[in-house]
């Protein structure tokens, strides 16, 4: 069987492979669309629409290996303070306004995952599932906000901040999935996919 990670996140790659899976790196540059603003949809939806344009992206490719199995992994990640949704900051005063929202308080992490299962008869099995992780901050100084706005460590990830870096100097307490927050919660989704997984 084949499995492709439908994401460029070396986050969510080192986590697939700290749980032992072989895997292709495979991004489609889908336009993300989504119905709802609740957050927990909101990643469902998308992770379902990254791992749907891998698959029709593959589709000629398959028609040729028709006997492969695949499993495609499709995942979003977004930060929520008060049910508002906070993505990747568009430049570094977008970044410290984000991080400044989430001093001295908590705030959720929402990752979606879609899995997508294709059998070598073509028949297609699918999962699409959240998990949600509170993470509380202590509080930051402007000082503080903007040393860690400059390492540009915050650029590239979600609610400006990335748990497993310098900014853990400033985490308090999570309550949930650590690697969820990462960007991937490896463990729920070994536990959903073991069916096709334990199959190989």
């Amino acid at each position: 069987m084949r499995i492709y990670l439908a994401s460029a996140s070396p986050r969510r790659k080192e986590l697939l492979l700290q749980i032992g899976l072989e895997f292709e790196v495979k991004v489609s540059n889908v336009q993300e669309v989504v119905s709802t603003s609740e957050p927990a949809r909101v990643v469902e939806e998308l992770s379902a629409q990254k791992a749907q344009a891998v698959l029709a992206d593959l589709e000629r490719e398959l028609r040729q290996r028709a006997a492969e199995e695949i499993l495609i992994i499709g995942a979003d990640t977004v930060v929520a303070v008060d049910g508002n949704i906070l993505g990747k900051p568009a430049d570094s005063g977008a970044a410290a306004k984000m991080l400044k929202q989430l001093s001295g308080r908590s705030h959720e992490v929402f990752t979606g995952v879609t899995l997508l299962f294709r059998e070598s008869s073509g028949q297609l099995g699918r999962k699409t599932f959240h998990e949600r992780t509170e993470v509380v901050f202590y509080p930051m100084s402007q000082a503080e906000i903007d040393g860690y706005v400059s390492t540009g460590d915050c650029l590239d990830k979600a609610g400006a901040y990335g748990i497993q870096g310098l900014c853990a100097r400033y985490i308090k307490e999570i309550k949930g999935d650590y690697n969820n927050v990462v960007g991937l919660p490896v463990g729920r989704l070994y536990q959903e996919a073991k069916e096709w997984l334990e199959n190989e």
